[in-house]
């Protein structure tokens, strides 16, 4: 039985994006979730925790220019104060990443309380947020535990495709492990499917599949495919900035509204278009 909890009514809150398996809309939805919230004058921090940085680099911050980033808060207990970089976008905050943070998942092993050292740094800037993203990595190792030991709650984003749920079931796992002992109160916020193509009926069918399995926990949005949400990291702009009459820049304005507690109608004929 899932946790459930009303979506949006606690601020200062921490909620992590995660799916092990790739290319599930994850870095995407970071982005442009935190940019369309910080839209609606809700103070953001955006934690990129994957250490290939896109959620840094599509906020338009160069990863290759950063001195100090989420590595140092990791491992040589730097404050995320000190790190973070104010975006061009107001009220949208980044604790940047690059790639030195590669290297952590092994200079983590031997740490001393390894798998808290995210929840330690987040617990004195938490009140000065509405909220905080952390854009996990594609994987299950120690930066994706410490992700989910500093969360209150996790969005999961599920791309509409056959093997849709394939490695689902080992990541519920791991946060079942983690209630047990590392964060009992850690809930699922929502279930955010992705990469939706209505022309085909497989995505009817996978569509129908996760609604069932997750129930109450699925949001009414889908993402589609579109080609502008794609473009949009290599300039360094959220879709909203990038494109904002884009299906794709409606679509996560259309999120950001739902996960605030705004109920959505039904509409997913309507991200048909994919460009």
């Amino acid at each position: 039985m899932f946790h459930v909890e009303h979506r949006g009514e606690k601020m200062g809150k921490t909620i992590a994006l995660c799916n092990q398996k790739g290319g599930t809309g994850k870095t995407t939805t970071s982005v442009n979730l935190s940019a369309a919230l910080a839209h609606k004058n809700k103070k953001i921090l955006l934690v990129d925790t994957d250490p290939q940085g896109n959620a840094t680099s599509g906020l338009g911050i160069n990863k290759n220019n950063i001195e100090v980033s989420i590595y140092d808060v990791l491992l040589n207990k730097m404050k995320i104060k000190d790190i973070a970089v104010q975006t061009e976008y107001e009220n949208l905050t980044v604790a940047p990443c690059n790639i030195n943070l590669t290297g952590a998942e092994i200079e983590l092993v031997g740490a001393l309380s390894r798998e808290a050292r995210l929840k330690r740094a987040i617990e004195e800037i938490k009140d000065d947020y509405d909220y905080i993203f952390i854009d996990s990595p594609p994987s299950l190792g120690l930066i994706t535990l410490n992700s989910l030991v500093a969360s209150d709650s996790i969005i999961i984003p599920i791309q509409c495709e056959f093997y849709a749920l394939e490695g689902v079931s080992q990541l519920l796992n791991t946060i079942n492990l983690i209630r047990d002992g590392l964060n009992p109160s850690l809930a699922i916020e929502g279930v955010l499917m992705t990469m939706a193509d209505f022309r085909t009926n497989l995505t009817t069918e996978v569509i129908n599949e996760i609604r069932s399995f997750f129930k109450e926990k699925v949001y009414q949005t889908v993402i589609p495919r579109n080609v502008r949400l794609s473009e949009a990291p290599s300039f360094g702009k959220p879709i909203a900035v990038y494109d904002s009459n884009s299906i794709g820049a409606k679509k996560y304005d259309e999120f950001a509204r739902e996960f605030l507690g705004e109920k959505i109608e039904n509409k997913e004929e309507e991200a048909v278009e994919v460009n």
